[in-house]
């Protein structure tokens, strides 16, 4: 999977060095991912995203529920490319 968060869609920039002199090479800005375990309540089972850290604090201030709605309605996320860690059935 290539370097993108799930849930808010970034991916890594292309921008420039620039030296004292201002001599200007092609670098890349890469997104701070982490991945993390979440319990969804809502399907009853751990899964697993690949995120930035603004899609942590999204995540904290809407619910996970929400926060996968919402990439999926924007295209950034599919419900098959969620890593499924475990069922929990009673």
């Amino acid at each position: 999977m290539a370097k993108t968060c799930q849930i808010t869609g970034k991916k890594a920039s292309v921008g420039n060095n620039v030296s004292h002199s201002k001599r200007r090479t092609k670098r890349k800005f890469e997104v701070n991912l982490h991945t993390k375990k979440f319990y969804w309540v809502e399907q009853n089972m751990w899964i697993e995203l690949t995120l930035s850290c603004a899609a942590l604090r999204t995540i904290n201030k809407i619910g996970l529920n929400a926060a996968i709605r919402k990439a999926e309605a924007e295209g950034n996320l599919d419900l098959r490319d969620i890593k499924i860690l475990s069922l929990d059935r009673k």
